[in-house]
């Protein structure tokens, strides 16, 4: 049991508790009600539920949240366009997102599926200096999937 300008009453009853918080005006909260014994404290109820919105408001906006931008591919790139998705790759990662490279099959290529894994292994070489490669190159139906995500 906690009292209102916090010092500790020691273990009581909860009727008890319940008295000491109807003299004082106030409500009996559970703190922690898993502890044993549970810990309950004398506060103003309204007062008590706006500091937890407030500190979990504030810890919310103190936290970055990190996107995965997708990057597609198709196994007859050029050299000169497969530069520009690094390009852009690039960008997302210095931005501080992971990026999901998609090497898309169509037909025939299909067929030809582990031949064309080296312009993903190309791909994850570009950026070697700013990216690490998280998730190795994978099939997955269609398609073949690597992500990269900024070097610490």
């Amino acid at each position: 049991m906690i009292g209102e300008d916090g010092e500790q009453l020691g273990i009581m009853s909860s009727r008890d508790a319940q008295k000491l918080a109807d003299e004082a005006g106030l409500d009996l909260v559970k703190i922690a009600p898993t502890a044993k014994p549970p810990v309950c404290k004398i506060v103003d109820y309204g007062k008590y539920r706006y500091e937890q919105a407030r500190r979990e408001k504030e810890a919310k906006k103190k936290q970055k949240t990190i996107e995965i931008k997708e990057i597609r591919l198709s196994p007859n790139i050029d050299t000169n366009d497969l530069n520009t998705k690094v390009n852009a790759a690039k960008k997302f990662i210095t931005k501080g997102d992971k990026v999901k490279v998609t090497l898309r099959f169509r037909g025939r290529e299909m067929a030809h599926m582990a031949s064309s894994k080296h312009i993903l292994d190309d791909f994850a070489e570009a950026l070697a200096e700013i990216a690490v490669v998280e998730k190795p190159a994978k099939v997955e139906g269609r398609s073949m999937t690597m992500i990269l995500a900024e070097k610490r």
